[in-house]
């Protein structure tokens, strides 16, 4: 991935404007790799042109200022190429920083888009984890899921259920013919999925966790099932993707 599109990607992803400090010290590597392989190309240019003269010496490392001042020339022709007609959204200088946002000649139909969009769901973590349940293990019966949570599941797979995030697959052909749950295609659009296939997998789940409880994306224990315990790391990836609106 070559410096700019990485810098694109930070400001595309923040929700706060993001400083060219910040910027700087996540892209120090690749600027360095940039400036790096600039100079090798120079120098092969340089011997090509004169073996006697071409020799020269290995770069030396790039400082902070310079780097910094990288990472504002490439800011600065992003933000160029956004504030062309083709593009519906703008690079803006804020508080000190830098976001992207629709250009205001698009307010008027952005709020409406806004307008038509589903409200995001929140969860209590006993149904997150219920839910991370039935998406690993999917189809599986409420006796299942209560084997592997510990705790009865009854009364959250009815929120579940209403929020249409999981629907009845069935019944399991064993004795008693306990009913079969599965994720529906609106968990799949909540979650930015195209089949269940594509969640991820528990090691990135685990890492989405910490992400998730730092965002606060959850509902208190208390606004959810009394079954709200410690979580599970199933849970809080599927906190992370729960609040994501359609």
């Amino acid at each position: 991935m070559s410096l700019k599109a990485e810098i694109e990607a930070i400001i595309y992803a923040t929700e706060t404007p993001v400083t060219v400090e910040q910027i700087a010290a996540l892209v120090k590597n690749s600027v360095s790799a940039e400036a790096a392989a600039e100079a090798e190309s120079e120098k092969v240019v340089a011997i090509d042109a004169s073996p006697i003269e071409g020799k020269t010496g290995e770069a030396a490392p790039m400082t902070d200022t310079a780097i910094r001042a990288r990472v504002r020339g490439v800011i600065e022709e992003l933000t160029s190429e956004y504030a062309s007609g083709s593009h519906g959204i703008e690079i803006r200088s804020v508080a000190g920083g830098y976001r992207m946002a629709t250009k205001p000649e698009h307010h008027d139909l952005m709020r409406g888009f806004a307008k038509s969009l589903k409200p995001p769901i929140r969860l209590s973590l006993a149904a997150l984890e219920t839910l991370a349940v039935i998406a690993y293990k999917q189809p599986v019966t409420v006796p299942e899921i209560n084997e592997v949570r510990g705790v009865d599941a009854g009364g959250v797979i009815t929120t579940l259920l209403d929020r249409k995030l999981v629907t009845t697959a069935g019944r399991k052909q064993v004795i008693g013919r306990p009913i079969l749950y599965k994720t529906t295609k609106e968990f799949l659009m909540r979650f930015g999925l195209n089949e269940v296939s594509e969640l991820p997998s528990m090691e990135e789940f685990e890492k989405l966790v910490s992400e998730a409880f730092q965002g606060e994306m959850f509902e208190s224990p208390s606004s959810g099932s009394a079954n709200a315990e410690a979580v599970s790391p199933e849970d809080e990836h599927n906190a992370a993707a729960e609040t994501v609106e359609s």
